[in-house]
């Protein structure tokens, strides 16, 4: 059996703790340095668009961070935007849904479909915003032309996930493309 005999182990621990408060302190400041930062290290938003058959819709589901989408709506109208806390929530449905339809369009069987604003809420540092397509039945081919946080973060990624009659399809649209298209 083999055993370490440590000569000076005052000084073996002093050494330990201090590497320890230092690793410590390391990571401390790296954590609240993350916490302050409002950027993030990606670019993305979600577009979830589903079917209901029972009554000839399509539901749509778009997820933004919060800190990107009230930075583009501020450049867009050049008025402070506070999603989660807004102070006229009816001034601020019409702001998010109007930038939402000049940037969101989506076709369906080559026919243009009005977006319906229904709402949206928080998810952590996020808002899934709900939009729907009235009388949209049978759809045999999408085509979704986004350019969402295009204007305001130009390395913007949006992720387009279609499920039509129990079909699943997804694609992504990179800045400076702004379309995509699922047969069905």
């Amino acid at each position: 059996m083999c055993v370490l005999k440590i000569e000076n182990r005052t000084s073996f621990r002093t050494i330990i703790t201090a590497t320890v408060k230092c690793l410590f302190f390391g990571l401390f400041i790296l954590s609240v340095a993350g916490f302050h930062s409002k950027k993030h290290p990606f670019f993305l938003s979600v577009i979830d668009i589903k079917q209901d058959v029972k009554i000839h819709t399509l539901s749509i589901s778009v997820k933004m961070f919060t800190s990107d989408i009230e930075e583009a709506l501020k450049k867009t109208t050049a008025k402070s935007v506070d999603l989660l806390n807004p102070k006229n929530k009816t001034e601020i449905d019409t702001e998010l849904m109007g930038y939402i339809k000049k940037r969101l369009s989506i076709d369906v069987n080559g026919l243009k479909k009005n977006l319906e604003f229904i709402g949206y809420e928080r998810e952590e540092d996020a808002i899934w915003v709900y939009l729907e397509i009235k009388k949209a039945f049978p759809v045999t081919k999408l085509n979704i032309h986004t350019t969402l946080l295009y204007d305001y973060l130009p390395q913007q990624t949006n992720i387009v996930h279609a499920e039509i009659n129990d079909l699943k399809k997804s694609g992504k649209v990179v800045n400076p493309d702004s379309k995509i298209e699922f047969n069905f």
